[in-house]
């Protein structure tokens, strides 16, 4: 029996995977057809753009959707067509489905004069503040979920530039693998309600535990 996909699908043409990746990965500009190798690069580039992305956003920027979408580019450029554009497909995780296509401009719209517009340019303050406008900037865009690949990892890179205009280090996330990862997927769900209280227990969590490393 074929494995599942990491993502199921729908109207998704068969092209659009590499050919020889077993369905595993996407059609890319590498033309690489290892999971395990393009993992290995996705995650390069997130560090590369990291450093790239923390001096092109200053502590007053106000992020927009635009932002986002260079964000993803920025990051996955050189190695899909697509980095950058919202996806033309619908996309669920296992159950769980996630906002259409269609409505990904809409949604992303309402995002940048909503979350976006509250929490950013992201400011100091406590702990508790920190991670409650970090979860729900996190929660919004993850359940929009607008680009076909990497959106869990650009809401992650967000909030490691939203913590750096409120003048904390870069966000260490290893607390939120292994067991936490349920966790972490639950909280996003909680989201649909506009709960975003258990997510802002995990990000306090990350803030808390970046604040150890560095000594602060």
């Amino acid at each position: 029996m074929r494995k599942k996909d990491r993502y199921d699908t729908s109207d998704l043409d068969e092209d659009q995977f590499e050919p020889g990746s077993r369905r595993r990965v996407l059609k890319n500009l590498l033309g690489i057809t290892s999971k395990r190798e393009m993992d290995r690069i996705e995650g390069h580039e997130q560090v590369r753009v990291l450093e790239e992305l923390a001096g092109l956003y200053d502590s007053d920027h106000r992020f927009t959707a635009t932002d986002i979408c260079q964000i993803h580019r920025l990051w996955l450029g050189r190695i899909y067509l697509w980095a950058g554009k919202y996806r033309q497909v619908n996309v669920k995780k296992d159950s769980f489905t996630f906002a259409a296509a269609a409505q990904i401009p809409k949604l992303m719209a309402e995002f940048e004069d909503g979350p976006l517009k509250r929490h950013t340019p992201c400011r100091s303050g406590s702990i508790e503040r920190l991670a409650t406008g970090l979860a729900e900037v996190h929660v919004e865009l993850v359940l929009i979920h607008p680009f076909r690949e990497g959106n869990g990892r650009v809401a992650r890179i967000l909030a490691v530039i939203m913590g750096l205009q409120a003048g904390l280090p870069a966000l260490y996330f290893d607390k939120l693998s292994g067991r936490k990862r349920q966790e972490y997927f639950a909280a996003v769900q909680a989201g649909l309600d506009h709960n975003y209280e258990p997510m802002a227990k995990l990000f306090t969590v990350v803030i808390e535990r970046t604040l150890q490393i560095h000594g602060s």
